[in-house]
């Protein structure tokens, strides 16, 4: 079956004009206190082509935070400069979801309330998995971090889990109280909800651990929370099944992430975004687990990772996905959709500017028109 990758699709009460998604990515560019700025603004007004844009990783609280400079969306000035963020794409035709994050263990003490040690499903490390701070506390979005191991983590208290699943229906409600789409769920690449889900980050023995039903349960939960505070049309979920990003493992990965995606369809949420590990030398995702995916979960889909015009059309034609998300070329190319459908040279992204500093490197890529003269 021939999908076109530039054909419009029906998102609940979006239309997309084509099926190119702009995927999370951080970018470290927030000012004091986690604001979003108004280069911020720009940079996503640039990419509003796509069919979607979905934003780099919000925090829900000041103890979701695990890098420097990452944009939250829990205080009155942090909605304020997200509004200006979505006027902005919306004016210029886009459509934006805001991704609510929680980092889980993967924090440092000075980015925690009080230096307070950051929280996980269990008090395990994840050796050699740095997050990104500022050494001396400036606040400013200058940039010049450094990358350090993340602090160990305590366990959580049942009673605060439940806390932080209306946590995250309240940054839902905040995200289109400042003008979102909608509001994608960070359940990949380590993070909070993948640390519950993977039985190697959780060894809890109360509800939320031990068996795949109880590992699940907070994934269920949050979704659910989330989908009756805005509307579970206006729900994504990400997950990344079969990798180990950040120090999680899974000991039954594919019956874990297939039982999430059966979840995730029973609960009627918009898409599910699956994240494919995107290094150079990754194993690929086995076309069966792909398939059985799809069987799982009927809803719209977006597959994201190591993407080109080819590789997005078979995975159009073989049914795979709804959606694509391109990543890294997006930094580089704020008219992605133009050039992958005139099929024009991509520019290179400066991998040392990717995250945090100003305008260089952010909104300063050139338009094709500009190339052409």
């Amino acid at each position: 079956m021939s999908v076109d990758l530039f054909a419009p699709l029906r998102l609940g009460q979006l239309t997309l004009p084509n099926r190119i998604v702009m995927p999370p990515m951080t970018r470290a560019r927030a000012a004091a206190g986690e604001v979003p700025t108004d280069m911020m603004a720009q940079y996503y007004k640039q990419r509003a082509s796509a069919g979607l844009i979905i934003t780099e990783g919000t925090q829900i609280s000041r103890q979701g935070q695990g890098y420097a400079w990452t944009p939250g969306i829990y205080t009155t000035e942090q909605i304020e400069g997200w509004r200006k963020v979505t006027a902005a794409v919306h004016r210029a035709g886009g459509r934006i979801f805001a991704q609510l994050w929680h980092v889980g263990r993967l924090s440092h003490l000075s980015l925690q309330p009080e230096e307070q040690a950051p929280v996980a499903p269990s008090a395990l490390v994840a050796d050699g998995v740095q997050v990104f701070i500022d050494p001396q506390r400036l606040g400013a979005a200058h940039g010049i971090g450094q990358k350090v191991q993340h602090s160990a983590p305590r366990a959580l208290a049942t009673a605060e889990i439940r806390k932080l699943v209306q946590d995250f229906a309240a940054a839902a409600e905040n995200a289109l109280s400042a003008g979102f789409d909608g509001v994608e769920l960070h359940g990949a690449n380590g993070y909070l909800i993948n640390q519950f889900l993977d039985s190697g980050s959780n060894h809890r023995t109360d509800i939320y651990g031990g068996s795949l039903r109880n590992r699940l349960r907070f994934l269920e939960e949050v979704t659910h929370a989330v989908a009756n505070a805005v509307g579970p049309e206006r729900v994504g979920v990400r997950l990344s099944p079969l990798t180990t990003a950040q120090g999680t493992t899974d000991a039954t990965p594919e019956s874990t992430y297939l039982a999430a995606a059966r979840l995730l369809d029973k609960s009627g949420i918009g898409y599910l975004h699956i994240a494919e590990a995107d290094w150079d030398d990754a194993p690929p995702m086995p076309v069966a687990f792909k398939e059985a995916l799809r069987q799982m979960y009927s809803g719209v889909m977006i597959y994201s990772g190591h993407y080109d015009r080819p590789k997005a059309e078979e995975a159009l034609a073989r049914g795979w996905t709804d959606l694509v998300g391109f990543g890294r070329p997006f930094i580089a190319n704020p008219d992605l959709p133009r050039r992958l459908q005139l099929g024009e040279t991509l520019n290179t992204g400066n991998s040392a500017l990717y995250f945090g500093g100003g305008a260089q490197g952010y909104i300063d890529y050139p338009y094709l028109d500009d190339a052409l003269g």
